[in-house]
């Protein structure tokens, strides 16, 4: 039946049960009062009129009756309200009508209409627990247990509750105040700190957190309580991802481990970053990356005139296009995918001629350690020579800021990773000119979820049910989510002066092994199902990341969780004839010499710039 045999069908219903109502009040008090018959048709047109506009302004016909709220059910009341005190007030200016004959009609009327829809309601969510319970039958169901009993818990249940596969046995929450108390008909049966003694008794099979507000320290301490009962974990989705369309709310979302590690959301100082993006032409390097494509959607919250999205994998630039698009179009937002190697210097200087960008963030770079480690040369050409391109070709069409993103792999590099992007933030730091292009680089430790990221291999591992792979128990590192970095980085972009080396404030180094551990107890498994065992150290790695070496050592904070290191460069011409000098070394030559230039800590240090010209010897003074 279409929507508007539906809309006939319902004002036909109200319009019969009014003049019922009138009917049945007419006979019941009709041997005790006097009722003119005029008077009555009269009020029965008044009212049909005054309920029928009502009815309309609400389309209280449009709604479907079987999902009637309270709300809805109070607009009905209000409206035969609203056409029963009218039609009362018209009687007492101009016909002699009994006033109790009119409340007794309105007493039928206002129970009967909106009475008909929550009755009908109730019906078929009757009928849809019995199918269930015959779906049941054939399914097995899941034992389900809800942490949180608030506004989040109450909607999870609402939009579940009618599904076969979903047993809601009961809810846990610490407020006591809200224990032994029922959210559609599941009860609360306990608090947080007894979740281990509620899944032995009802045997339950998972366990749904249903607090989409809760910080990263309350969830890593709910998580902990879940995870000694060894059944699965997993969370009511955010509002951001509702939003986003990732997740609908009545689907479970696995709990991550990136939603452990999360930190307190850093306050951004929206205006001074408003200042700097919007109504600009924005241009991210590595666009289809993890940080470059959330630096694009970050910029994009500014309303900046144009975004240029450049990278050299066509597929990485066409999905992060095709996400973008439709935000774009909506906002009025210029969005232009460029396909271009950061390599090929002509390419990169023409991009920066023809669409003239107010600011850059270069994004692109190879990271993989142990992988550059095989590869050096294709790391010098990307990190280095590629940087080199990007930067030069900013400061010849006029760019306003130029910001390198960085890593806490530059600092004491032993790799040729580090290496590459401890001498790219030399090239970009020393080409910084007062009044030209401010040039800056913003140094930060791993991001999770991007894709040289362990997680999705730890993930992978335990899917298959072990065992990890950790290099070394040891290992420590530096850990941010990809958009807390992001956003961090225009921060720092809008605080840039020109030749800083700003670091991002990464908290305490988390051990590997231990991520490794909480992602086992967030699978349901045990450490006796999945084992961790300890694989060595790969080519270029360290146990221990810093974010600044002593001489940098960062005193100033300029903002919430962003410092600026102090800059111990060589000549911007040293470093530029030094790039140079290597440009047609073997792999093992080009890694040791690279290394050796990075290197501060590395106390006697020869470096031959071979120009053709002269050779320059580095010497240092000895106690």
């Amino acid at each position: 039946m279409n929507r508007k045999a539906k809309r006939v069908i319902l004002a036909s219903f109200d319009l019969g049960v009014i003049y019922l109502a009138g009917l049945f009040s007419y006979i019941f008090l009709n041997p005790y009062v006097e009722l003119p018959a005029l008077s009555i048709r009269l009020s029965f047109v008044l009212i049909i009129l005054i309920y029928g506009a009502c009815a309309v302004y609400f389309r209280l016909f449009d709604k479907i009756n079987r999902f009637t709220s309270i709300k809805e059910s109070m607009i009905h009341s209000l409206s035969i309200s609203f056409a029963f005190l009218v039609t009362d007030f018209f009687n007492l200016m101009f016909t002699p009508l009994s006033h109790r004959f009119l409340f007794l009609w309105f007493l039928f009327t206002v129970v009967i209409i909106p009475g008909s829809r929550i009755a009908w309601r109730i019906y078929t969510e009757h009928m849809q627990r019995k199918d269930k319970m015959n779906e049941a039958k054939d399914h097995p169901t899941l034992k389900t247990l809800i942490v949180g009993a608030g506004h989040g818990g109450s909607l999870f249940i609402k939009n579940l509750k009618n599904n076969p596969e979903i047993n809601f046995i009961g809810i846990a929450d610490d407020d006591l105040n809200k224990q032994k108390t029922t959210i559609f008909g599941v009860p609360v049966i306990g608090t947080t700190k007894n979740i281990k003694k509620l899944v032995r008794q009802y045997e339950i099979d998972q366990i749904t957190i249903a607090i989409p507000s809760l910080s990263a320290k309350d969830l890593n301490r709910i998580v902990e309580s879940c995870s000694e009962c060894s059944v699965k974990v997993n969370q009511m989705p955010s509002v951001e991802d509702i939003v986003k369309g990732t997740y609908k709310i009545n689907e479970f979302k696995e709990i991550d481990v990136t939603d452990l590690l999360g930190r307190e959301e850093v306050k951004l100082d929206m205006d001074k970053i408003a200042k700097q993006v919007s109504g600009q032409t924005v241009l991210v390097s590595g666009a289809g990356g993890s940080i470059g494509s959330e630096i694009c959607r970050q910029v994009m919250r500014f309303s900046p005139k144009c975004i240029l999205l450049l990278g050299h994998g066509e597929n990485s630039i066409y999905l992060v296009h095709k996400e973008l698009k439709p935000i774009a179009d909506k906002s009025g937002i210029e969005l232009t995918p460029v396909i271009a190697d950061i390599q090929d210097r002509d390419r990169i200087f023409s991009v920066m001629k023809q669409y003239r960008p107010d600011r850059v963030y270069h994004a692109a770079a190879h990271k993989h350690v142990p992988l550059m480690e095989y590869n050096p040369t294709e790391a010098v050409k990307n990190n280095i020579y590629g940087t080199k391109n990007m930067a030069e070709g900013a400061k010849a069409a006029g760019v306003n800021s130029f910001v390198m993103i960085s890593t806490d792999k530059a600092v004491n590099p032993p790799n040729v990773m580090g290496a590459t992007k401890r001498i790219a933030e030399m090239i970009v730091t020393g080409l910084n000119e007062k009044g030209k292009t401010n040039f800056v680089a913003v140094r930060f430790g791993n991001v999770l979820g991007s894709r040289g990221s362990v997680i999705p291999v730890f993930k992978e591992q335990i899917k298959k049910g072990g065992p990890i792979t950790v290099t070394d128990f040891r290992m420590t590192r530096y850990f941010m989510t990809i958009p807390e970095a992001s956003r961090l980085v225009l921060q720092a972009g809008s605080l840039a002066k020109g030749g800083e080396i700003f670091v991002l404030d990464m908290g305490e180094p988390v051990k590997i092994v231990d991520l490794a551990k909480k992602m086992i107890k967030l699978s349901g498994a045990n450490k006796e199902e999945v084992k961790i065992i300890e694989a060595g150290i790969r080519p270029g790695e360290k146990l221990y990341e810093e974010l600044l070496t002593d001489e940098e050592s960062a005193q100033e904070k300029v903002y919430e969780k962003i410092f600026v290191g102090k800059v111990t460069n060589e000549s911007i011409e040293d470093v530029l004839k030094f790039v140079q000098s290597v440009e047609k070394l073997g792999d093992s030559q080009m890694k040791e010499r690279i290394i050796d230039f990075a290197n501060p800590s590395i106390k006697s240090k020869e470096v031959k710039i071979e120009t053709g010209i002269k050779e320059e010897k580095s010497k240092l003074a000895y106690a």
